[in-house]
């Protein structure tokens, strides 16, 4: 099943996306689409309750999000653009929660950013505590997945130290959505095309299926360092293609230009990147 949120940031409502694609209401069945009302969510019948007219904005599409663990190199081609070694295990790093924006919303670079760049990702929401848990068990903690763009500021990220989340955890740094999807209508997550097109032009081409370290693996690798709790968010790398990458000249993101991403089964987004300006009417996701 597709379950979303949608309406005006900070008035989303809860939804789910029926087998035409048409949103239904799910807010006279729960208040909001967190993990904790997920069961109910599922038990609906869906063809009883009110299709959403329009096109409305879709939000993050779960509420309550505790934290983003971010997985980095996670695809060899990537790792070897950006001259970085091919990671032995995986590299770890956190993402700000008030980077979290809907997958439609505006990307609204840093003040004085000169290196804003793209990362089309697989997200997985967590669906129960996961503490040193076993590869074996570790897809059992999965309450679904989404599309994420780990959008980074190369320059923040690599040459003020050695903490990439000052180039990660910006505001609108992490649309995610459009839908959370549960595991049984994915599939297998390691197969899974992947896609990024910046101002039309294809930037990256990939599938899950050449990660470095699996999505198994990497909730069994996470789960000995940082408990994963219900609702968190991971997000497991990027295939090659990203600006700082692209030779002979890298390329970075400017306002006007237009981002379009998307992943098998989890739909896409589109974001459109301004420059900086007060973020106080977009920092709620």
């Amino acid at each position: 099943m597709k379950f979303c949120r949608f309406g005006p940031r900070g008035q989303e409502k809860p939804g789910i996306v029926d087998a035409d694609g048409a949103i239904r209401d799910l807010s006279g069945v729960v208040d909001d689409l967190t993990i904790e009302t997920l069961p109910a969510a599922l038990a609906a019948d869906v063809a009883s309750l009110p299709v959403v007219a329009g096109e409305p904005r879709y939000g993050v599409p779960i509420k309550g999000v505790g934290k983003i663990v971010a997985i980095g190199l996670n695809y060899e081609d990537h790792a070897i653009e950006s001259n970085l070694p091919i990671p032995t295990e995986p590299v770890m790093f956190m993402k700000a929660l008030s980077s979290l924006s809907g997958p439609n919303d505006e990307v609204v670079l840093p003040k004085g950013s000169t290196h804003g760049d793209w990362e089309v990702e697989l997200g997985v929401i967590i669906g129960k505590t996961a503490r040193y848990v076993s590869e074996e068990d570790a897809l059992d903690c999965v309450a679904g997945y989404v599309l994420v763009n780990d959008v980074s500021e190369r320059f923040n990220q690599k040459n003020r130290g050695t903490q990439w989340s000052k180039g990660k955890g910006h505001d609108t740094f992490c649309p995610t959505g459009p839908w959370l999807v549960t595991p049984d209508e994915v599939g297998d997550p390691q197969d899974l095309d992947m896609h990024l097109d910046v101002n039309g032009e294809r930037m990256q081409t990939g599938n899950t299926r050449t990660m470095i370290f699996n999505i198994k693996q990497l909730i069994s690798y996470v789960s000995e360092y940082v408990t994963l709790q219900p609702g968190d968010l991971m997000i497991t790398g990027t295939p090659p293609g990203v600006g700082e990458g692209k030779k002979p000249t890298a390329i970075y993101l400017k306002a006007g230009d237009v981002m379009e991403l998307g992943i098998a089964k989890l739909g896409t987004q589109r974001q459109q990147v301004s420059e900086w300006r007060r973020l106080d009417d977009l920092v709620a996701a």
